[in-house]
């Protein structure tokens, strides 16, 4: 035995690991749970709740929750932005209107569409602010929109965004461009009490190498620009030399293999194990041709005749030094050349402060001066967010910050201050305990299916196909619930162990005073030892088993006043796998009462015999047979299942009543079509 007892703990402030990640704290595990339960619907009107560009995030985002899942301690992590991309392309849901409650007033000016401008634009319109966004571009989108490549991210994705904020009152002026069409003294002048600067990182980096002037060297943006707007192509087939080992090299070195060149070649200073890029982009620029040459770094570009031949690098012993910092070592007795026709550099972004050059404070390398707690610049009523202020990062980092910005506007036009270092940081749940992490069931995840790459290699549609309904459903139920399961009620519990004895799991454990702990940060939501409690002291924190039981009597009722002499029967099923699948929760089955659980063992005996009192003749409970698609995660469901159902049937057997009318039957997924006829043959017995 082993003092726990404070180490039970209270986790209705604690969210689960991919949404503490999750810079925009999305329901990650609850539009899972909706995915696996076949409620798309629902599934998308929570990813909407947080969410103001669903469609981007479903299709490029960085998916930092997927780092934190606490799967990775079992296998590997649910496809969470595969299955995000899933609940818009299969889910209905609008944005649900504002909260009730006071609202902000004043004019705001957003400069800079991209994904931190238009989220801050997004969440001051919905609190009441008049917003207006202005962009130079004719699209609003940012460097999502301009940059990255149409077979990642197809424009009508980022179209079904900016439509929806749009929806909410925000305004877009398009060819603007700051410090040429507008200044932010002229916005003030026409009554913005607030201006938002969001304008991101437009200024590719390059290198003064020797022979960089002349012909056939290329900037990134531009490039990538160039070939998703106008649909740039290479004249005969040259060989091309991408500089740089991150996200953005790989988007030109892929588009590069697209726009025709004949062979494509990838230089970083980086070894394999230190390249920034993603891993998949990295693997997917492989699959696709491009030659990677690692741990080289850039001398010179050599020419003949003014033509590009090559590029001359330098053996890159060491990138990073003791303290981590950037400050590459090279060895300068190992060269060679790269032969190609075209040099593109891709080595990072910066910021463009000649906008703003005049009207606020620039410091000394050309960067804004800004304060990131209060998200201000020198100059009153002008904030800042995005990468412009943060630096690199990902959509959804941006996104946030641009979440931040907006609280500090509000703060502002309502006459209070702010301060970032105050907003309430999100709890982080503890580590899967390793014992329990032995005790899951291991589940093969679901790849995203993508074009081969012989295929998407020839033109720019989109690569990743996207899952359907059977592979989202099975994907999504690999969740493993963090935080949503067992809470023991302290003043109800007795300690008379009975959820130790039934756990898979081992998630309740005997302290040294006899007393016991539920390790709710371990449970892993079987949900077995709900009912069999004698004292009702174990509830679940989500409420989706409650609102299962509520699904009951309505269910019953309507059947029962359909009633058209024959015995009226309450199925209840589980909800996942192929309980999930459209073809069953979409059926309607004559005189039976349908409800799906959230797993049967989940039951408790008053659900099984509370129906009795309001007209059913027959209860069947369903239960998942084996199967090789549809796998169930938890253990000893069956066994604890078919005892509860029994037991309730000894209960009608001793009031009087038929215990026929009480059973227990099992169907694999593959063997769901006998549904009806099992149904069917327990009312029979009831005639």
């Amino acid at each position: 035995m082993t003092n726990h007892k404070n180490a039970e703990l209270a986790v209705e402030n604690i969210y689960p690991p991919c949404q503490s990640a999750c810079p925009l704290h999305q329901g990650c595990r609850d539009y899972l749970l909706a995915i696996a339960t076949g409620d798309f619907n629902r599934s998308l009107a929570i990813i909407k709740e947080t969410n103001p560009l669903p469609f981007v995030c479903g299709t490029i985002c960085a998916h930092h929750c997927e780092d934190e899942c606490r799967r990775n301690d079992v296998d590997k992590p649910p496809s969470i932005r595969g299955l995000k991309r899933f609940a818009l392309e299969h889910g209905k849901a609008k944005i649900l209107p504002p909260a009730d409650g006071p609202k902000i007033k004043g004019k705001v000016a957003v400069i800079g569409a991209g994904p931190a401008g238009l989220t801050a634009a997004f969440d001051l319109a919905r609190l009441g602010a008049s917003v207006t966004v202005f962009d130079r571009e004719t699209m609003a989108g940012g460097a999502v929109r301009h940059y990255i490549p149409l077979y990642r991210l197809p424009d009508e994705a980022v179209d079904q965004d900016i439509a929806e904020i749009a929806e909410q009152g925000v305004t877009f002026k398009y060819g603007v461009e700051l410090g040429k069409d507008i200044t932010i003294e002229k916005l003030e002048q026409e009554g913005y009490d607030a201006i938002l600067l969001a304008m991101g990182l437009p200024v590719s980096r390059g290198l003064n190498l020797p022979g960089t002037e002349g012909e056939g060297v290329l900037n990134a943006l531009p490039f990538l620009q160039t070939v998703k707007r106008d649909g740039f192509k290479f004249q005969g087939n040259p060989t091309v030399i991408v500089i740089g080992g991150g996200n953005v090299a790989m988007d030109v070195a892929r588009s590069a293999v697209r726009a025709g060149a004949g062979k494509v070649k990838l230089a970083c200073l980086e070894c394999d194990e230190e390249m920034p890029a993603f891993d998949w982009e990295i693997e997917e620029a492989k699959e696709e041709g491009v030659e990677f040459n690692p741990s080289w770094g850039p001398k010179a570009i050599e020419r003949n005749n003014g033509k590009i031949a090559g590029l001359e690098v330098v053996e890159c012993s060491c990138v990073f030094d003791d303290k981590g910092l950037f400050n590459p070592v090279f060895n300068d007795s190992n060269k060679q050349v790269l032969t190609g026709d075209i040099v593109i550099f891709a080595i990072g972004q910066g910021g463009d402060p000649e906008p703003v050059r005049g009207e606020i404070e620039i410091d000394e390398r050309g960067r804004i001066v800004f304060n990131p707690k209060a998200m201000t610049t020198s100059r009153k009523g002008v904030f800042g967010c995005g990468e412009m202020t943060m630096g690199p990062g990902t959509a959804v980092q941006a996104m946030a910050n641009g979440r931040i910005a907006a609280k500090a506007i509000t703060s502002y036009l309502e006459g209070a201050s702010f301060d970032s270092a105050t907003l309430e940081e999100v709890p982080v749940l503890e580590k899967l305990d390793p014992k329990v992490a032995e005790m899951i069931e291991r589940n093969e995840r679901y790849s995203i299916p993508i074009m081969n790459p012989e295929e998407r290699a020839r033109h720019f549609k989109q690569a990743e196909l996207g899952y359907d309904v059977e592979m989202a459903i099975c994907e999504a139920r690999r969740c493993l619930t963090c935080a949503a399961g067992a809470q023991r009620i302290e003043e109800l519990c007795v300690n008379c162990l009975t959820c130790v004895r039934i756990c898979p799991f081992d998630v309740p454990i005997i302290n040294e005073d006899g007393t016991v702990t539920i390790r709710n940060e371990q449970c892993q939501a079987c949900g077995l030892c709900l009912s069999i409690c004698p004292c009702y002291a174990i509830k679940f924190r989500s409420p989706y088993v409650e609102e299962a039981a509520a699904a009951i009597e309505p269910a019953v009722k309507e059947a029962v006043a359909k009633r058209n002499g024959e015995p009226v029967m309450l199925a209840i099923t589980c909800a996942y796998g192929a309980y999930a699948l459209p073809e069953f929760t979409g059926k309607v089955h004559k005189n039976v009462a349908l409800v799906r659980y959230p797993c049967v063992g989940k039951l408790d005996s008053t659900d099984l015999l509370k129906p009795f009192e309001h007209g059913v003749d027959g209860v069947v409970v369903v239960g998942c047979g084996e199967s090789d698609k549809f796998k169930c995660q938890y253990k000893d469901i069956s066994y604890w299942s078919e005892k509860r159902v029994n037991h309730a049937a000894d209960l009608l057997e001793a009031i009087g009543l038929k215990r026929e009318a009480m059973s227990y039957i099992e169907l694999a997924g593959e063997d769901l079509g006998k549904f009806d006829q099992v149904v069917a043959e327990a009312a029979e017995k009831l005639k």
